[in-house]
């Protein structure tokens, strides 16, 4: 043992003293089930994902006269991709006396002015465009939905954020399946703009393609529930209305109100061969920043509807598969907790079995298949669906768990934030209108400058990359104890997507300040 394996030794001695290690045992051994549940529940919905992908969604009838629309275009300082947006709303190919479009705009920048000309330039073209702007951001984006509700004309809603472009006959494929007057929302399938743009963002793409063409088809088929994505989505106005509007007391009011309607006895429609392209975050911070709003408001909405869904008379397995879709965030923490417990993990063998021994590699690796493989199998299900290529799926394998456990930490804030009941405003996603070469799927133009994302926080960022030199040392230790040498590769990945995720964090942050500092000179002219 090298100098400073004897200084561990030294130091963490204790660890191996029965009233420590055994509580840590059972803390770990905890972790890892946790985590393996979340797993086994993954291989679930791929199972039903197969057995009901060909019950394919259909419109009850057709509407003999298209009914009235409302499309709500919710804005906030996103001027990079406010024309696109209202460009895309008002060459929807719908009758135009029944299609209102309103931009709700909360933007503080230049953003409102150029929203603001952009709806005059298709208002004076006779376009039914209504341009509102809030001089606060009460209830950030839900505040702004419900706001605007009382004014909206049409019998449907339909909501894109700024950076999605809804294809021509998207209301179209979709305002058919209101004809049973049983459905409340139909919600699509997202596409990606951007999706070949870097690394990240084809990293992006899959977790994306997982939750849409696995999820949500596995929910939706099997009579199970789904929620509103917050776009891409249409919803029946009584509705919304019925079920009491939106609220803003969580960051996810979309789930929050998907699933105050469906306890209300709304059903909801998923239809994946309607997609609605959108932009990736291209940037770690803005990928990190949506991550963390996700996170938090998916455990808001557990604390604030689970105990009262669990009480319904819902059927049991919408009640099972309620509570594994909103807690499912919880693995974040788990996996952080994980990471912190691996070093005495490795150090004096936190398991109930001796190393080397048939109990423990047998306990070993259904833990590995339950909480890792299971990963790769749903994303690789997701591509299959698509025709993608099984070989390129895997062969990213790692870098999506790499990832994966690299926003785990900023996630696990997320989560513990939730938890403690503490508040934070709707920090809505940098957009940076990154157009394709054939302008729908291809790789990107290059990122002009970095946008700042202010629930990023430097001492997160730090705390990633100290965790990776955690994980380095974790890598050498299971170099040195004796029947380690099998963690290393996971070991490893966790050291990979600490540093990645840390380092590139630190860099845009830095690259964000830089930007502000140069952008100044030229807002105060």
């Amino acid at each position: 043992m090298d100098w400073l394996g004897i200084i561990a030794w030294t130091d963490l001695s204790l660890l191996a003293q029965p009233v420590i290690r055994w509580p840590l045992t059972l803390l770990y051994l905890f972790v890892l089930t946790m985590i393996a549940v979340y797993g086994l529940h993954r291989y679930w919905l791929v199972c039903l994902y197969y057995w009901n992908r060909r019950r394919s969604p259909r419109a009850a009838a057709r509407f003999d006269k298209l009914p009235s629309v409302t499309v709500q275009l919710p804005i906030y300082n996103e001027g990079q991709v406010a024309t696109r947006v209202i460009d895309a709303a008002c060459r929807l190919d719908y009758p135009r006396d029944r299609l209102q479009i309103q931009v709700l705009d909360d933007s503080t920048d230049r953003s409102a002015e150029i929203a603001q000309h952009h709806c005059e330039y298709w208002a004076r073209r006779s376009y039914d465009v209504q341009y509102r702007h809030r001089h606060n951001r009460a209830g950030f984006k839900a505040g702004a939905l419900d706001a605007a509700l009382p004014d909206a004309k049409g019998q449907f809603i339909a909501i894109f954020d700024a950076d999605f472009v809804p294809r021509p006959d998207f209301l179209k494929k979709t305002v058919h399946f209101f004809t049973d007057a049983n459905i409340g929302m139909v919600q699509t399938r997202w596409g990606h703009l951007n999706r070949e743009s870097s690394l990240l963002t084809r990293s992006q793409a899959i977790f994306l393609d997982g939750h849409f063409i696995i999820e949500h088809t596995a929910r939706n088929r099997s009579d199970r529930w789904i929620n509103f994505n917050g776009t891409g989505g249409i919803w029946r106005r009584a509705t919304i209305e019925s079920a009491g509007g939106w609220h803003h007391d969580t960051l996810t009011e979309d789930v929050d109100l998907s699933y105050r309607a469906q306890l209300a006895g709304w059903r909801f429609i998923y239809t994946p061969r309607v997609i609605c392209p959108a932009e990736l975050p291209p940037e770690i911070n803005a990928f990190k920043s949506q991550q963390h709003r996700w996170t938090k408001g998916s455990i808001q909405t557990a604390l604030k509807l689970l105990p009262r869904l669990l009480k319904s008379s819902v059927p049991t397995r919408v009640k099972i598969e309620a509570f594994f879709h909103l807690t499912c965030p919880m693995v974040y923490l788990y996996v952080t907790l994980m990471a912190l417990l691996l070093y005495p993990a490795l150090f004096v063998n936190l398991q109930v079995f001796k190393r080397g021994t048939f109990g423990a590699i047998t306990l070993a690796f259904t833990l590995f298949a339950l909480g890792t493989i299971s990963a790769t199998v749903f994303y690789v299900a997701s591509q299959r669906a698509q025709r993608r290529s099984i070989f390129g799926v895997l062969a990213q394998a790692p870098i999506l768990m790499s990832i994966g456990i690299g926003i785990a930490l900023n996630n696990a804030r997320g989560v513990i934030e939730a938890l403690l009941g503490h508040d934070s405003p709707f920090v809505r996603t940098p957009k940076y209108s990154m157009t394709s070469q054939d302008g729908t799927d291809g790789r990107q133009d290059r990122v002009r400058h970095t946008i700042p994302s202010p629930s990023i926080k430097l001492w997160m960022s730090v705390l990633e990359i100290a965790l990776g030199f955690y994980m380095l040392e974790c890598c050498r230790l299971s170099l040195i104890v004796s029947d380690t040498l099998i963690s290393l590769p996971f070991v490893a990945l966790f050291a990979t997507g600490y540093f990645y995720v840390g380092i590139s964090s630190l860099y845009q942050q830095y690259l964000a300040r830089r930007t502000t500092r140069a952008l100044v000179p030229l807002g105060s002219v």
